[in-house]
Parts: C-alpha cells; sequence; structure tokens
C-alpha cells in the first residue's frame, strides 16, 4: 500500500468501487446475527453482488436474508470440533474458489479462524468485523490473536475498546477500524408515544403504573471456560445481588428481566440464577423468557441496566433509542453508550456500585428529572449508533479495501 492508500483506509474515505463487487459474508450462526441486515443491505444498494454463508438449517437469519433475496449458502465446515474439521476446511475452500469474492468479510472470532486459514493463499482480501472484544478477555486467545491478526486485511471493531485492544496486540492503526453494529433508531424510535403508550405497556407487564422500573435485556449466556470462568458473561448475578440491596431500601421498586437461556447450557444457568436468588418467590421481579417485540418493555421502563462483565454495546443503544436512559458496566464498549447526561457508568463486578447508580436514578425518577436523561440518550443513538450510518461506513470499508489492494 502506498501512504495515500493508507490514509485513505484509515479514514474510511469512500472510493468508489470501478465495477460491482462479489462480496461474501460468514457467520457461524443462523439464528443470531441479525445485526447484519442493515450491512448486507447497504452492499447490495450499491450494486454488489452479496452472497452470505451460514450453518446449515433454517435459522431465524437464514429465513430473514431468504426473504430480503440474498444468496444464501450452507457453510460446509462443521460447526463442532472432529475428525472432519481438516476436510470442512478444505471444503470451505472450494467454495470460497467457486464464489470468488473480492472480499471475505467475517464475524465473530470462530469464524474468524475457519476464514482465514481457508482462504491463505487465495486472492481474497479478508475483512474480520468483531461483534464484541469478549474473545479477548483470554489470555490464550490473546496470544493467537497477536500473530493471526496479520492474515486480515482491515478489522472493523464493533466499538473502540475493541480497536483499543487490537492495538495492544500490535495491530496499527490503517488496519482497524470502528464501526459499530449500532440500533435501528428508526425502529427503536419513542416519538409519539405519551402517558397512554407507558401506561398501556405496564398494564400489559403486570407493572404498577407508578412504580420506579428498571429493565435488564438480555440472554443468559452459560460460563465460559476460558474467561470469566464459572460466571455468566451479562452480568445477572451481579444485577440480582445489587437489587436485593436496593430492594430493601425500595420495596416498591421493580426489576423486569427479559431474556431466557441461549442453548441448553444457557437455560441450566438461568434456572440456576433464579433458584439462588429466589427470584419466583420475590414479587419486586418479573423475568420474562421472551417478548413478541422488545420496545413496549422500554416504553414501560424508567432505566436500562447492562451489568456485563463482558460487553461491545449491547441494550444500552436499543434503550437511548428508545429514551431510557442506562446504567452500564465499565466493561468493554459499554462506557462508549453514555455520557454523564444521558446515564451512569459503574465498575463491572460491582453490586455495591451498581446498587447505588439505581439509588441515583431512583432519586431522579423521583424528582421528576430523569426523563431529561433519556432525551439525551436518544440523541446520542441518533448523532452516534445509527446502524444505518454505520452500515454504509462498512460497504465504504469493503469498498476500500478492494481498490486499496489494486482490484481491477
Amino acid at each position: 500500500m502506498t501512504a495515500t492508500d493508507d490514509k485513505r483506509v484509515r479514514n474510511h474515505e469512500r472510493q468508489p468501487a470501478t465495477r460491482r463487487l462479489r462480496i461474501a459474508v460468514l457467520i457461524k450462526t443462523n439464528s443470531g446475527g441479525s445485526w447484519i441486515l442493515p450491512q448486507v443491505e447497504a452492499m447490495r444498494e450499491r450494486g454488489h453482488d452479496v452472497t452470505v454463508v451460514l450453518p446449515p438449517g433454517e435459522g431465524r437469519l437464514t429465513k430473514e436474508l431468504r426473504g430480503r433475496r440474498f444468496e444464501v449458502v450452507e457453510c460446509p465446515f462443521p460447526l463442532r470440533p472432529g475428525p472432519s474439521m481438516l476436510a470442512g476446511l478444505w471444503r470451505l475452500r472450494r467454495l470460497m474458489r467457486r464464489l470468488r469474492p473480492d472480499v471475505l468479510q467475517y464475524h465473530l472470532i470462530a469464524s474468524a479462524y475457519v476464514a482465514r486459514l481457508a482462504t491463505v493463499g487465495l486472492p481474497i482480501r479478508r475483512v474480520h468485523t468483531v461483534a464484541g472484544p469478549l474473545y479477548l478477555d483470554s489470555p490464550l486467545i490473546r496470544a493467537a490473536e497477536r500473530l493471526l491478526w496479520r492474515l486480515d486485511d482491515i478489522i472493523v471493531c464493533g466499538c473502540r475498546n475493541a480497536s483499543d485492544r487490537y492495538a495492544e496486540l500490535g495491530c496499527p492503526s490503517r488496519r482497524r477500524a470502528v464501526a459499530t453494529y449500532g440500533v435501528d433508531t428508526s425502529a427503536f424510535d419513542p416519538t409519539g408515544a405519551g402517558p397512554e403508550t407507558r401506561a398501556a405497556a405496564r398494564a400489559e407487564l403486570g407493572i404498577p403504573p407508578d412504580a420506579f422500573l428498571a429493565v435488564m435485556v438480555a440472554y443468559v449466556y452459560p460460563p465460559k471456560r476460558l474467561v470469566h470462568a464459572g460466571r455468566g458473561i451479562k452480568g445477572h448475578d451481579v444485577l440480582l445481588e445489587a437489587w436485593r440491596m436496593f430492594r430493601r431500601r425500595h420495596p416498591q421498586a421493580h426489576l423486569l428481566l427479559v431474556g431466557g437461556g441461549w442453548t441448553t447450557a444457557g437455560a441450566a444457568h438461568r434456572a440456576e440464577l433464579v433458584q439462588r436468588f429466589q427470584v419466583a418467590d420475590d414479587p419486586s421481579i418479573t423475568w420474562l423468557e421472551t417478548v413478541p417485540d422488545v420496545r413496549p418493555c422500554y416504553q414501560a421502563a424508567d432505566v436500562s441496566v447492562s451489568p456485563s462483565l463482558s460487553e461491545s454495546h449491547g441494550a444500552a443503544v436499543e434503550a437511548g433509542a428508545m429514551a431510557v436512559p442506562s446504567i452500564v458496566s465499565d466493561a468493554g464498549g459499554l462506557p462508549e453508550t453514555v455520557d454523564e447526561r444521558s446515564g451512569w457508568t459503574v465498575p463491572r463486578d460491582n453490586a455495591a456500585a451498581l446498587a447505588d447508580a439505581l439509588e441515583a436514578a431512583y432519586d431522579e425518577f423521583e424528582a421528576g428529572t430523569l426523563a431529561s436523561r433519556g432525551t439525551a440518550a436518544r440523541q446520542r443513538m441518533v448523532d452516534m449508533f445509527d446502524n444505518r450510518d454505520t452500515a454504509r461506513q462498512v460497504a465504504d470499508i469493503c469498498e476500500t479495501v478492494a481498490t486499496v489492494a489494486g482490484r481491477p
């Protein structure tokens, strides 16, 4: 790359493709990962051919992509470790040779390992898109990434924290961009909703109309062996412990948890939390495994809580878009979602500090000033986290990578 090319990648200036690009997108899930949708739509809007490579089966993501008329191809690499992995890598390499993408974009670290190995030596530009920095909490994976990031033409970090951590691994600024997955601020928009909407949402959820309501929206992920051993990364246990402290002072307050277990192991961890914190016997806690639409939960809420041990931006961006202020931990990219006007940041894994932040939110709720934080949170999401803007950033980066690489 020339110095001028380096500057273009670093500043993410759009370099219009001289021809229609073939872009392949690889992700290890066919159920989650809906955050790729704005990105692949932005690529297609620019006239590029987009193929999405997913695990076999009819997951929610597969169905959504096919409904939008994207080409979906089954990934031939096996989901589980075993003797077929080498053969799977070879089949994936053959698939890439058949698709002949100019750019291969991959999301999630497992996809990154597979994509890098399967395309070594192929004339493909590789764009590693980092959904969250959890895997970098593992010393083993950090050691591997210190070497393997060099196989990526560019790393698109979903938060500044991830970019900073790759900088610590020796990745230069021109090889790490920041483009958040963001939130659809047109779909998550409280404009026009008034007291009647809030009252109806609370009635549907069984929440008293005048109670202080904190909400946490997150799947319950099972504890990871390599990171935060024995702990669920979303911090449900931290919040439930903090709630015990807070509720002693405010018995009429209510906590709404939304999210079931992610996989069978996650469901088992959720059941263990319910038993450990005696959730079923606590009338101040409602825990819903799933809802058809999460927006009424935010319409009913006074404050959102994201107490994760590791996270990118999480539910704080949805809450903010719905004009709900957030209490977030200082893990990963969460502090990027709030400022002193729109929420609070507390040390991760600190139930006492979280209880104090709930107290601060409650004081503003009682004083009638908490809503102003919600207004500031909404504006922050519109200005910094609209996923249509960030989807265009990713499309810019894919085009620039192809151009800088000297593609025709």
